[in-house]
């Protein structure tokens, strides 16, 4: 994979040919989905890299977000800046002003959850919160683990994505209050083939009280 001003190139997974990803195209495969929040495309690097890259990076994602803008021509769909700069809170505020300009109904906050250290990756998260009007809701990329939504919250962000609960669910686990493990039941243990109380016995939630054997069994294929 390459980046150029022009976009990213890349080999097919499927074919093996090389692709080219611009802008104007990432916005136009967004538009054909119908996605209520579309994302710009923009330069990432790995969140620990260091060097000249990294305002390159940023740079670039701002210059991409202008190309995005012009190539987005349905109102009805949010288009989200996302903030760059890897761990450099100088870069990060210079960035978010750069996007704030540009921003109509959201911000995200991107280029983390890459293997950096918690208290860096809350610090940048803090920072970006800090920087960023009141008036736009604050979007954190790839948010891996709940705590890291916990804390996230109570620093200002409003949004999330990862795919952590579908994946987490597919496996037939659940999340509860009280797991024995990072607040996780494992559903497929033996041990549960014949019990069908509900997940948590105090929760109101649907998936507690509707706790039944098809659910059940469905985790136990999992296996």
């Amino acid at each position: 994979m390459s980046v150029t001003e022009e976009g990213v190139r890349f080999k097919s997974p499927h074919t093996g040919e090389m692709m080219v990803l611009t802008p104007e195209h990432s916005i136009e495969i967004q538009q054909a989905l119908g996605a209520d929040i579309m994302m710009q495309l923009d330069h990432v690097v790995h969140v620990l890299t260091t060097g000249d890259i990294i305002p390159e990076a940023m740079a670039r994602s701002i210059r991409w977000l202008d190309r995005c803008n012009e190539a987005h021509t349905r109102k009805d769909q949010a288009l989200f800046p996302i903030i760059q700069g890897g761990l450099d809170l100088e870069l990060r505020k210079e960035c978010a002003d750069e996007m704030v300009k540009r921003a109509n109904v959201g911000i995200a906050i991107g280029g983390l959850s890459g293997g950096e250290e918690k208290k860096q990756f809350w610090r940048v998260v803090a920072h970006c919160c800090e920087v960023l009007p009141d008036h736009l809701p604050r979007y954190v990329m790839g948010v891996g683990w709940p705590v890291d939504l916990v804390i996230c919250s109570l620093l200002g962000a409003d949004m999330f994505d990862c795919v952590y609960p579908t994946r987490t669910a597919r496996f037939g686990t659940a999340l509860v209050r009280r797991g024995e493990k990072n607040g996780e039941l494992h559903l497929p243990q033996n041990r549960f083939k014949s019990d069908f109380r509900p997940i948590e016995e105090e929760c109101e939630c649907y998936t507690c009280k509707n706790y039944t054997r098809a659910f059940l069994n469905i985790a136990l294929k999992s296996q």
